[in-house]
C-alpha cells in the first residue's frame, strides 16, 4: 500500500494523444517523513505516523512537538511487510507511477446553513392548490407516535465540511522534481486543503 500527504493546488486540464481534453487536479504531494512506527506488540496495531511540511520558525514549535516539528501529522494503517520503513525515512512521489489508481481523503468545501431542497435534493411543495410561501419548505416532519422528531431526519442544517473519500482516481502525470501530482477528475476541498493519498 502506497500513501503520501499533499495539498490541493488547483484544477487544470491536459490533452491526451488523441487531443481529447482531460480535467485534472494538481496536488503538491510530499515529501513526507516517517515520525513514528507503531506495532501490534506495543500499540495494538500496525501504523506509520507521517509528517508533512516542516515548521521552520522556532517560535511556532512547542515543547510537546519535540522531534515532530511538522505542520501536518497523520497515521496510515499498514500490514506487517510494510513496516520496513524506519523513523526518518522519506516518502515521496517516486513510489507512485502514471496509471496508478488512488483513493483521496479530504475535507469537502463548507457551504454554510442550507435548506432541505439544496442540502438533500427535496423537490419542494406544490406551487398551486393553496400552498402559499411554501415552495421550498420541508413539510411535515413528525408523526403521532413517538411525539418527537426521529434522529437522522433530513432537515435544513450545515452543509459540507465533511470528511470525504473519492475512490479510484487515475494518476495522469507525475512531476517528481517539483513534487506535483496530477489526478484525473476532481478531489474534495478548496485550494490548500490537506489530502491523504492512498494507492
Amino acid at each position: 500500500m502506497k500513501f503520501i500527504l499533499g495539498k490541493k493546488i488547483e484544477m487544470s486540464q491536459m490533452f491526451d494523444e488523441k487531443g481529447k481534453v482531460i480535467p485534472v487536479t494538481l496536488i503538491s504531494a510530499g515529501p513526507c517523513v516517517v515520525l513514528q512506527k507503531k506495532t501490534k506488540e506495543k500499540e495494538g496495531y500496525n501504523a506509520l505516523q507521517v509528517g508533512f511540511i516542516k515548521i521552520e520558525k522556532k517560535s511556532k514549535v512547542k515543547k510537546t512537538m519535540k522531534g515532530k516539528e511538522y505542520r501536518y501529522i497523520k497515521e496510515f494503517l499498514v500490514i506487517n511487510d510494510q513496516l520496513s520503513k524506519n523513523v526518518g525515512d522519506a516518502i515521496n512521489l517516486a513510489e507512485f507511477k502514471e496509471g496508478d489508481k488512488v483513493n483521496i481523503v479530504g475535507i469537502s468545501k463548507g457551504k454554510g446553513f442550507q435548506g432541505a431542497v439544496k442540502r438533500h435534493g427535496f423537490s419542494g411543495r406544490n406551487a398551486t392548490h393553496g400552498a402559499k410561501h411554501e415552495a421550498r419548505t420541508v413539510g411535515s416532519i413528525g408523526q403521532r407516535f413517538p411525539q418527537h422528531t426521529i434522529k437522522g431526519r433530513r432537515m435544513p442544517g450545515r452543509m459540507g465540511y465533511e470528511r470525504v473519500t473519492v475512490k479510484n482516481l487515475i494518476v495522469a502525470k507525475i512531476d517528481a522534481e517539483n513534487n506535483i501530482l496530477a489526478l484525473k477528475g476532481a478531489v474534495p476541498g478548496h485550494r490548500g486543503t490537506l489530502l491523504e493519498i492512498r494507492g
